[in-house]
Formats: C-alpha cells, sequence, structure tokens
C-alpha cells in the first residue's frame, strides 16, 4: 500500500551542482540534505523542504523535459513568486487550473517547477 510520496527525482547534467544549490537553498529556501557516502560519489544533491524532498542526480546525457515537472504546494504563493522573481528566476503564471494559483519556473538547468496553492 502506498502510504506517501518518499521524494521527487529530476535529473541534471555533471557538474551543475553548485548552481543547483545556489537555487534550491538561496532561491527556493530548502536546505540541503547530505547524501549517503556511497551515493554522494555519484554526484547530484538533494534538498528538502518539511516532508518535500527533491532529489537531483547527474544524467550524461542530461536533457530537460518540457513537460514534466513535481507541483509543489506553497504558502502565500504571491510573496513566494516575488521571492523568486526578486532572486532572478523566472516566474510564469498558468491560470488552467480550476481552484489554484500556480506559476511555473524553472532551475538553472532547465527543469520545470510548478508551484501552486489552493485558492480560499
Amino acid at each position: 500500500m502506498i502510504a506517501a510520496v518518499d521524494h521527487v527525482q529530476l535529473a541534471a547534467p555533471a557538474g551543475s551542482e553548485d548552481a543547483l544549490r545556489a537555487y534550491y537553498v538561496d532561491v527556493l529556501g530548502m536546505t540541503e540534505i547530505p547524501k549517503p557516502p556511497v551515493l554522494a560519489a555519484r554526484g547530484g544533491c538533494w534538498f528538502g523542504a518539511g516532508a518535500v524532498q527533491l532529489h537531483l542526480g547527474i544524467e550524461a546525457d542530461f536533457r530537460p523535459s518540457a513537460k514534466a515537472h513535481p507541483g509543489l504546494r506553497v504558502v502565500d504563493i504571491e510573496v513566494y513568486a516575488a521571492r523568486l522573481a526578486a532572486r532572478g528566476a523566472k516566474v510564469t503564471w498558468d491560470a488552467d487550473l480550476p481552484g489554484h494559483r500556480r506559476f511555473y519556473s524553472e532551475d538553472p538547468v532547465g527543469n520545470r517547477l510548478e508551484f501552486l496553492e489552493p485558492e480560499g
């Protein structure tokens, strides 16, 4: 029986860890989670915020997906969008999901991220 999503894995190119840390920690406000040594040797990095974990793994022939993405629920979406924009991140609002405010952004390697908050 599935009880919860443990984490979402995204891919990234080799050597992008510093740029990923700058984005996920400094822009999004997440905390880096130390990887176990055997996995750290593969590169990449892990981040968390509350119960949410995003793992960025190194992929040799990396190409970001134009469609696939994690959907991250946020609080005070307008304030959060302003935070991202003030830190140089692209914020693209989308009104097509009834009952929600949402926007999309991209990490420094082109992974698409959705941020949403239920209305009311």
